[in-house]
């Protein structure tokens, strides 16, 4: 099953991809190795066929959500310390800071596929201060975070 992590915040986030390095702009889909191709892409909660906003969970509480499949970011117990996995961590670490400043809340969670209406598992209350490096943002199955500045 695919994993995902999801982000809820009251403002706006960013959607798309981050962290590609194509080898060129007219080559944008040729890469020198692995660790070039290594990527999230951050996807919003906004259905264009419907016109309307739909939640990723029902655990979350803001209107604004993203979803990010994390090939490269696994759960807390299968983390092997991967070049790609720290640099996707360092990209998911970024965009949460970006998107605190921005807001002063977001909610975070991850979850399997189809798995995100369950009960959650583990739920946290957090301070960004206390997370220093971005392993500290992996999480287990169905665990739930509020994040704060």
């Amino acid at each position: 099953m695919t994993q995902y992590i999801y982000i809820a915040s009251p403002m706006k986030l960013p959607q798309g991809s981050f962290g590609l390095n194509p080898v060129s702009s007219e080559q944008s889909n040729v890469y020198k190795s692995e660790l070039d191709f290594a990527h999230l892409y951050f996807e919003n909660n906004y259905d264009s066929e419907r016109k309307r906003k739909f939640s990723y969970s029902p655990h979350f509480s803001f209107a604004h959500q993203v979803a990010v499949y994390v090939n490269y970011i696994p759960f807390k117990y299968r983390l092997k310390g991967t070049a790609e996995e720290e640099k996707c961590l360092e990209i998911l670490y970024s965009y949460l800071e970006e998107a605190l400043h921005s807001s002063g809340v977001v909610e975070y969670f991850t979850s399997l596929n189809g798995k995100e209406d369950l009960e959650i598992l583990k739920r946290r209350n957090v301070r960004w201060m206390e997370l220093k490096t971005p392993y500290d943002l992996v999480l287990e199955d169905r665990e739930f975070w509020v994040i704060t500045l």
